[in-house]
C-alpha cells in the first residue's frame, strides 16, 4: 500500500462523525502545505509492538538530537486518539509558544508544547489552526 491508501484506510477506519472531521482536516492541511511530503506511521516499532496512536504526517524537517544525531520526520502530524483528535505542530523551540500565542483564540481544545487536541473541529477556530501550523512549519524550515 503506498501512503496515500494507507492514510485513506487509516481515516475510514475511525468511527463517525471522527472520520468526517479527519477527513476535512487532511484536506485542510493539504491546502495550507500544497506539496507537502506526505507520510503515515502505523504506531507500531521494529518489534511490530504498538507504541503510539498511528499518526499522518505532513512536510519534512530534520529532528536533530542533543547526541548529534539527526532523523527525518514530519512537520504537522494528525492523529486520531480516545476522545477526538490530535494536532502535532513538531519542532518548536518554545514549548510555551502554542499555548500562549494560540491557546485563547483556538477555542474548546488542550493546547501543550507541540500538541493541539479536541473533540470535533467545529469546536476549533480553523484560521487560528492554519495559523498555528504556518508557524510551525516556518520554524522548522529554517533550521
Amino acid at each position: 500500500m503506498d501512503v496515500h491508501e494507507e492514510i485513506k484506510a487509516y481515516i475510514t477506519s475511525q468511527p463517525e462523525p471522527k472520520r468526517g472531521d479527519m477527513q476535512e482536516l487532511h484536506r485542510f492541511i493539504l491546502q495550507a502545505l500544497p506539496g507537502c511530503k506526505l507520510w503515515f506511521l502505523d504506531g507500531k516499532n521494529s518489534e511490530n509492538k504498538i507504541v503510539s496512536n498511528p499518526n499522518i504526517g505532513y512536510g519534512y524537517y530534520t529532528i536533530k538530537y542533543a547526541d548529534g544525531k539527526t532523523k527525518a520526520f514530519y512537520q504537522i502530524g494528525m492523529s486520531a486518539n480516545t476522545t477526538g483528535i490530535s494536532v502535532y505542530i513538531l519542532g518548536i523551540p518554545d514549548k510555551t509558544y502554542l499555548a500562549q500565542t494560540y491557546g485563547k483564540e483556538l477555542g474548546k481544545a488542550s493546547v501543550t508544547g507541540y500538541c493541539i487536541k479536541f473533540k470535533t473541529l467545529k469546536d476549533i477556530n480553523m484560521d487560528i489552526l492554519e495559523a498555528a501550523i504556518r508557524y510551525g512549519v516556518e520554524v522548522t524550515s529554517e533550521n
